[in-house]
């Protein structure tokens, strides 16, 4: 019995030396870091651009210094002091995914980053590093937050974003909090917007898990005005001026719709409690993206707007894959010898990490693809064919939200991933 008593309060006492509580270490507010990722598909580097304080900290209170997805990049935030790490995310950016095209072998280029930490009370040492496909550090960048430098911009204090909440469900302590922002919509165009913005939160919450979750979220529309209506189209010669920039034809692609003005979007947002962003573009030419921890882009008035706005959000918030596929050729993204960390496609490198656990005894890997409804999107394998490659790379169904518009959800295996992850946000 005294050898019982002993080894339960060691546990104990190993659990409170680890267990990390957030008032301990960090104000709340929001530490805005803003970098600059530059280089080519040979070199990359990373400075330093602008820190922000904002009035309210909106993110996790718990499990601070863990990340639940790997992500192409990641940031930790040590104390200086005694050198424990306080606080960990991790983030994808165009700036990789441009690393990867063919442009990226000719010229150099610089892209705007933005994240959002929490406000540390002492000097804290925040690292951060950009992963390459292989899943190694290509490049880091280290610096020190002295949290009373005067050099630090305080906003969100005055001239807030017009916004209207489309759900409340508590506090941003509890729940996580979305804005879907407007771009190309002009001052009398906002009514739309916010019509759109309710009709993107709508098919949001009609999807599993978040209609069940709802509970545990808050969605606001911020109405960012544009001085142009619609959006930039360069492959038309067509170019607007408007709240973040966004353009088509990104990498040259008509359909890929994103910004490089990511600076733009934060400076929206300032002084309304948020942490992953929807923006809807005023526009209904085809197109959008999603990159994970940074923000989904999408148009609002094309007829696939409700699928597609919910495809994108799978990627800026769950870190889910594309699961669709046209070229023979291994994608740049996803060599065949490393599993990816998206937890919806799997190289087969490391299944044991991925869904193995949810297929049917006897299920032969690779999976014949299923042919009978509702079989394609319930039914769980190994099915060829995902992250842009038809050979070496699979999926978990034969369709899902994360392949094809016509999906009507989410597959089960990118519904527990996205669980896990709202799980991970909000309960200790």
């Amino acid at each position: 019995m005294k050898k019982t008593l002993i080894f339960l309060l060691c546990s104990v006492m190993n659990i409170t030396a680890f267990a990390q509580n957030f008032d301990d270490f960090f104000e709340d507010k929001t530490l805005r870091v803003d970098y600059i990722f530059t280089g080519d598909a040979g070199h990359l580097d990373i400075y330093l651009d602008e820190l922000s304080s904002l009035p309210e900290w909106a993110g996790r209170r718990h499990h601070l210094s863990e990340i639940p997805l790997g992500g192409n990049g990641e940031i930790t935030m040590k104390d200086k002091a005694t050198g424990q790490v306080i606080y960990r995310t991790s983030f994808s950016s165009l700036f990789q995914e441009w690393v990867t095209e063919e442009e990226a072998s000719r010229v150099r280029k610089g892209f705007e980053n933005s994240f959002l930490l929490p406000y540390p009370k002492k000097e804290a040492v925040v690292t951060v590093a950009l992963k390459n496909v292989y899943h190694k550090v290509s490049t880091s960048l280290t610096h020190e937050v002295n949290p009373n430098d005067i050099l630090i911009h305080q906003r969100g204090l005055a001239r807030i974003t017009p916004h209207r909440y489309l759900l409340q469900s508590g506090s941003s302590k509890d729940c996580i909090d979305v804005a879907i922002m407007a771009e190309g919509y002009t001052e009398q165009e906002m009514d739309l917007f916010y019509k759109d913005a309710q009709t993107a939160c709508d098919a949001l919450f009609s999807h599993e898990p978040f209609k069940k979750l709802k509970n545990k979220f808050n969605v606001v529309a911020v109405a960012s005005p544009s001085q142009d209506s619609g959006v930039s189209v360069p492959g038309k010669g067509e170019w607007k001026s408007t709240a973040v920039s966004s353009h088509f034809n990104t990498f040259y692609s008509d359909r890929y719709l994103t910004t490089s003005r990511v600076k733009s979007i934060h400076n929206w947002l300032a002084g309304i409690p948020y942490e992953h962003i929807i923006i809807l573009a005023n526009t209904d030419t085809y197109g959008g993206g999603g990159i994970y921890n940074s923000y989904t882009l999408t148009t609002a008035h094309h007829p696939m707007f409700k699928p597609v706005v919910v495809h994108e959000f799978g990627h800026s918030f769950g870190g889910l894959a594309d699961e669709y596929a046209y070229t023979e050729a291994p994608s740049p993204q996803y060599p065949y010898e490393v599993e990816p960390w998206e937890q919806n496609i799997t190289s087969l490198v490391d299944f044991e990490s991925k869904w193995k656990d949810m297929i049917p005894a006897h299920t032969p890997i690779p999976t014949p693809v299923a042919t009978q409804k509702p079989d394609i999107y319930n039914k769980v394998g190994v099915y060829e064919g995902a992250g842009y490659t038809k050979k070496g790379i699979y999926r978990p169904v034969t369709e899902c939200r994360m392949k094809i518009n016509e999906a009507p959800a989410f597959c089960p295996v990118c519904q527990r991933a996205l669980e896990r992850l709202i799980n991970f946000y909000t309960e200790k």
